[in-house]
């Protein structure tokens, strides 16, 4: 079977021909090395093993598998990053908290930075290659996710990073942080949203509370492990920001709260930073 036919084909068969029109392409391109750009030009017979090979990961997607997990890769602020089923998938919501977290590392030097839930190791590697100077810490519970980031950082050669398991802070030092990034598990248990997250790891993705213990467990433990001046920076659904900031008012270990939106429009990031 020739490329064309093939890639008609199998747009027919997604359950979204828009989206297919897309996906289906880059799938084409991962087996053949054609770019999307390219399999508009040439038209080759595919061999057996690509025409198996190609349906097999065609039948994922219409399941609905994302097609980061497909190719195994996604990029996130510049990085081309390894992805794999025991991660989430990197987004560029997300990126709003690399570019704050750099804005309060600019004027420190040789900072350190606790990265706390890092799965593919997205907010750590972006910062780390961002600030060469600064030593990173990337923590994870999962021993997978820990090894699909250090994949990550070796493929980039990043050095200015360790990765270690853990439970958020319980680790560290006192005032050993200048500066904590976490996306921590935040979608409450009964979101209609995560049917659509199905194939990404729960635990990475739920949390107790309506949402809200992760959250708040980092918000309590972070103020012992932060230097003195030192910032918090969270990531959070887009209804959660007002009663993070509200929590973080009333417990007396923080200052300068404020709520940042993605770059769709939505309050995605909340910043604190510890008194004194």
């Amino acid at each position: 079977m020739k490329l064309h036919a093939w890639l008609a084909r199998a747009t027919a068969a997604h359950p979204d021909r828009d989206v297919a029109a897309i996906e289906i392409r880059h799938l084409a391109a991962h087996i053949t090395g054609l770019s999307p750009t390219a399999q508009r030009i040439h038209n080759p017979e595919l061999t057996a093993a690509q025409l198996q090979t190609l349906d097999a990961l065609a039948a994922r997607l219409h399941a609905g598998e994302p097609l980061a997990y497909l190719l195994g890769q996604q990029p996130f602020y510049g990085l081309e990053l390894k992805v794999s089923r025991a991660t989430l998938i990197p987004r560029s919501d997300s990126e709003i908290l690399v570019e704050r977290a750099l804005s309060h590392l600019r004027d420190l030097s040789a900072p350190t930075v606790i990265d706390l839930g890092t799965g593919s190791g997205a907010l750590a590697l972006a910062i780390a290659a961002a600030r060469p100077d600064a030593q990173i810490t990337a923590t994870d519970q999962s021993a997978e996710a820990l090894a699909v980031a250090a994949d990550n950082a070796r493929a980039h050669c990043l050095s200015n990073l360790r990765f270690l398991q853990a439970d958020w802070l319980a680790p560290f030092a006192a005032a050993s942080a200048d500066l904590i990034v976490s996306n921590p598990p935040y979608i409450a248990p009964d979101d209609p949203h995560l049917a659509a997250l199905a194939f990404e790891p729960q635990m990475a993705l739920v949390a107790a509370d309506d949402g809200y213990r992760e959250l708040f467990a980092i918000m309590t433990q972070a103020p012992r492990v932060l230097k003195g001046g030192g910032w918090l920076l969270m990531e959070h659904g887009w209804q959660q920001g007002a009663t993070l900031r509200a929590r973080a008012d009333a417990s007396g270990d923080w200052q300068h709260t404020a709520t940042h939106r993605d770059y769709a429009g939505r309050e995605r990031i909340t910043e604190m930073q510890r008194r004194g």
